[in-house]
Order: structure tokens, then C-alpha cells, then sequence
């Protein structure tokens, strides 16, 4: 079953805003939201360089993960996972405000950060399959989401080089895609560097083929989701100590180290 054109809205992909309430409706319609000029220079910057050099060094030690539709001929695109562990500016980005001021509109709070991972495509890497990301959650979906994405851009996303793509209005449909709609027509969420592209688990989406001859696309994907579940990444065995040292009240929230009502000690918090 396709989406009619009310349910989809079009190939639209809103405009860019770093107006809140604007971000929220976009969400609400879209799926989508564009936050421009996220990060600052030196932010965007020392990511960048923090985000290659540990893809390098994973490829060194044969620690490299693939990810495409072909894993075993298509060697262009690299997962690096837990980057919250790799770099201390990773944090900046977890826990950074635009995530957290989103994520508590959207899904409430207390929440729980799933997983930070990096996704790089290089020229000539495939795409992914269309998806939505609350599969764990039985059919049919509750009318709001259940998790929230929080991606950022590193390098340009482009047509071109990758971008990933998204069925704008597909959320609305409360359900993934089935079979027959994996080639629904999809449209790139185009932003440059430095942007944080902002949506929901419901939304239908997947990483695009880079179709460049020498361009690399790099983002970081913070996921985000209701406390009731349980975490992609195992922070309590994987996370470097100094992080929940130092954490805000937030990040402990976040990383489930500050609980409320699930997650207690002898009936408490156990932070």
C-alpha cells in the first residue's frame, strides 16, 4: 500500500531553521527536521578529525564494519561504533542541547541514549535498504514515536555523495515499510557540514549511494529512545569511566546511570 500524496506531503524536505517550535512542526509533518550551523568550527572540525582517525585506526587493527545491501564486494562504507568512547568531543555531540532540548519534546523524559555511531560512505558505496528504526516495537506503532535520531553532519551531505534519504510523511503511517514499498521514491536529506538532521523512528529512511568519484560523507547518529527500552550499546560495559565521572544530570539520565521509576538499586537511583 503506497502513501497517498496528503499522507506524504510530496518529496519535500523542510527548510532549515533553528527556531524550536518550527523544528517541532517539521517533525510533526515531515518527520524531519534541519537544525543549520550546529556546531561550531572548532566543534566540527575536531569531530571530523576525531571521527577519521578512529576509522583509521579500526581499519589498521581489521576491526573495520561494513555496511551496505552486498557486504561482502562493497568495501566503501565503514560503521564505527561507540564513538562516545573513542573521543572526548563526542560527548559534545550526545549530550549536546539541540539533541536533549529535542529529544525531551519529543519523547519525554527521563529517555535513554541508545547507541552513538559514525557511518562513513565512501565514492562508489551502495546504499542501505529502506527502513524504519522502531522494528523492535510490535505493529501497530503508537501514534508517536518511540525513539528520535539526531545525526551529524560532518562532511556536505549530499545527493550525491550519499546522503541519507528519507519517504518524507511516512511516520504517519505508523508501521515499516513492507516489500513491495522498499523502492519507495525517496529524496536526500541535503545539508552542509556542521548541520544536525533531526528525525524520528517512525520515518522511513536509508543511507544513499554515493555516486561521487572522490568525495567521503561522514556523520555521527546519536539515537534516542523511551526509557521502557533496553539500549542498543551496553554503557556499563563500554563507556570509558571518566565520562559517567564527570556527566551531567542529563548525560547520567541519558546513559541510564540516573533512573526513575525503571533501572533502580535496592529502590534507588544508583546516581
Amino acid at each position: 500500500m503506497m502513501m497517498d500524496s496528503e499522507e506524504r506531503e510530496g518529496l519535500v524536505v523542510p527548510t532549515p531553521t533553528r527556531d524550536f517550535e518550527e523544528g517541532l512542526e517539521n517533525l510533526r509533518r515531515y518527520g524531519l527536521t534541519i537544525v543549520p550551523d550546529a556546531l561550531s568550527a572548532r566543534q566540527l572540525m575536531e569531530a571530523r578529525d576525531a571521527l577519521y582517525r578512529a576509522a583509521e585506526s579500526d581499519a589498521q587493527r581489521k576491526r573495520s564494519t561494513r555496511f551496505s545491501l552486498d557486504y561482502e564486494t562493497d568495501l566503501s562504507n565503514r560503521r564505527v561504533w561507540n564513538v562516545l568512547s573513542r573521543d572526548p568531543v563526542f560527548e559534545d555531540l550526545a549530550f549536546h542541547d539541540i539533541a536533549v532540548s529535542h529529544v525531551k519534546a519529543m519523547l519525554g523524559w527521563p529517555a535513554l541514549l541508545g547507541n552513538l555511531s559514525a557511518n562513513i560512505t565512501g565514492p562508489g558505496g551502495g546504499e542501505m535498504i529502506l527502513h524504519a528504526d522502531q522494528i523492535f516495537v510490535p505493529e501497530p506503532w503508537p501514534p508517536v514515536p518511540q525513539g528520535l535520531n539526531v545525526a551529524w553532519c560532518l562532511d556536505d551531505f549530499t545527493d550525491e555523495n550519499g546522503a541519507t534519504r528519507f519517504v518524507p510523511g511516512s511516520h504517519r503511517l505508523n508501521r515499516a515499510p513492507r516489500e513491495d514499498e522498499l523502492q519507495s521514491e525517496t529524496v536526500a536529506m541535503e545539508a552542509p557540514a556542521g548541520s544536525a538532521l533531526i528525525f524520528e523512528s517512525r520515518v522511513w529512511h536509508k543511507t544513499g549511494h554515493n555516486r561521487s568519484r572522490n568525495i567521503f560523507r561522514a556523520g555521527v547518529f546519536g539515537w534516542y529512545h523511551n526509557h521502557i527500552y533496553r539500549p542498543q550499546e551496553n554503557w556499563f560495559l563500554s563507556l570509558r569511566p571518566e565520562i559517567r565521572q564527570f556527566a551531567s544530570d542529563d548525560a547520567l539520565t541519558l546513559l541510564g546511570w540516573k533512573s526513575e521509576g525503571l533501572g533502580l538499586v535496592n529502590g534507588m537511583s544508583p546516581a
